[in-house]
């Protein structure tokens, strides 16, 4: 069997880390196809995970639509698919290298895997464009891995097969597992390089399109409104490489002196500054995932979020970006809120994803049979 793995961004890669890992180390023959979305901060993931992609696309460009994203990687993926003719080809997540993935798949009548499948806000703008890039995925993939219960129900309600839809939990918690188990004392050596061993700070990251301006304004304003409250506290705020996101922090927090703003961090230094925060403020979805099983509460500067499931358990509070919701619910995280959440299990699964998704490839495998 012949798996092509399709990804461009970072969290594509740390999710995609323990899949390539777990093929490959039960002989299947498995290829990478780095479509180089966010080439600087992809690399250093696959260095961490001691990956090397088979096709590096290197598709991004200065002033770059979604249009012409779209287009160019579906050339570009569609050269790869056509020397290759995988037996199936996995994709994961929501971002346009996953859409063209699977849309290339299909036009090559070659099945398609979605991990992390069933994610839905119900809002086509909202993340935009990823919950149009993940209903898409949908209809083209023959296999959904869904983390969650509730991701399946979303699929069902759908109409898609329940033959075809398998809970496996989310790949965002075998890499964090691996890195606990092999890089705990980088995770220590890390806090001490960026001086945060002994300070008490808060972990805030925005990078989402439908934040830029004014949202991310008002996020700023209310989160410096409790700061300048609690001078304990120090805002920690590993910034976007986007000129759009970082006039606006540089802006906002231009004359506020508690702010350590800094360029955006390695995964491995992430995982640390996570580990060491009082507690995160984010609209990434996979800080959501991954802020649970390292016990911080965490504040989803968004209106919607398709990770219903760590509002349910606890783990996270979805507030929006108006600054008078972000300080009353800093506010609240002074009280009982904070053990709460601090406390609450992690929905996302257990580390065994990868595991399950190489089992499903097996049984089919052995079958003799197409997905």
């Amino acid at each position: 069997m012949k798996v092509g793995l399709i990804f461009g961004t970072r969290p594509e890669a740390i999710k995609m880390a323990a899949v390539y890992h777990t093929l490959k180390n039960n002989s299947i023959d498995v290829k990478v196809i780095s479509t180089g979305q966010h080439k600087e901060m992809l690399y250093q993931v696959l260095d961490l995970f001691e990956i090397k992609p088979d096709y590096e696309l290197e598709i991004m460009k200065d002033g770059q639509g979604l249009a012409e994203l779209t287009s160019r990687l579906i050339e570009k993926v569609e050269n790869v698919i056509k020397k290759e003719m995988f037996d199936v080809i996995l994709v994961q997540g929501d971002t346009t290298s996953a859409f063209v993935g699977a849309l290339v798949g299909f036009y090559n009548k070659i099945p398609v895997g979605h991990i992390e499948a069933g994610l839905r806000t119900g809002d086509v703008y909202s993340p935009f464009p990823e919950e149009a890039n993940r209903k898409l995925i949908g209809n083209i993939a023959k296999v959904h891995f869904a983390p969650t219960d509730v991701n399946v129900n979303n699929l069902l309600r759908e109409g898609y097969n329940k033959e075809n839809i398998l809970k496996v939990g989310n790949t965002v918690i075998d890499a964090l597992c691996w890195v606990k188990e092999n890089k705990n004392s980088d995770l220590d050596r890390i806090k001490e390089k960026y001086n945060l061993k002994d300070k008490k700070y808060i972990l805030m990251t925005m990078h989402r399109r439908e934040n830029w301006g004014q949202p991310m304004r008002e996020v700023l304003k209310g989160a410096r409104k409790y700061l300048e409250e609690n001078k304990e506290l120090y805002l920690v705020f590993p910034m976007h490489l986007n000129p759009t996101v970082r006039d606006v922090i540089r802006e906002e927090l231009d004359s506020f002196e508690r702010k350590i703003l800094i360029d955006p961090l390695e995964y491995l230094e992430f995982i640390s500054i996570m580990d060491g925060s009082y507690f995160i403020m984010t609209d990434s979805g996979g800080v959501q995932e991954e802020a649970p099983s390292l016990g911080k509460p965490t504040l989803v500067l968004r209106d919607t979020t398709e990770r219903p499931e760590a509002i349910e358990a606890g783990t996270a509070k979805l507030i929006g970006t108006s600054s008078e919701e972000v300080y009353k619910y800093m506010k609240l995280l002074e009280g009982e809120l904070y053990e709460e959440m601090s406390k609450a299990n992690n929905p996302y699964g257990d580390g065994k994803t990868s595991e399950k998704i190489l089992d499903y490839l097996k049984i089919y495998k052995l079958r003799g049979l197409q997905l």
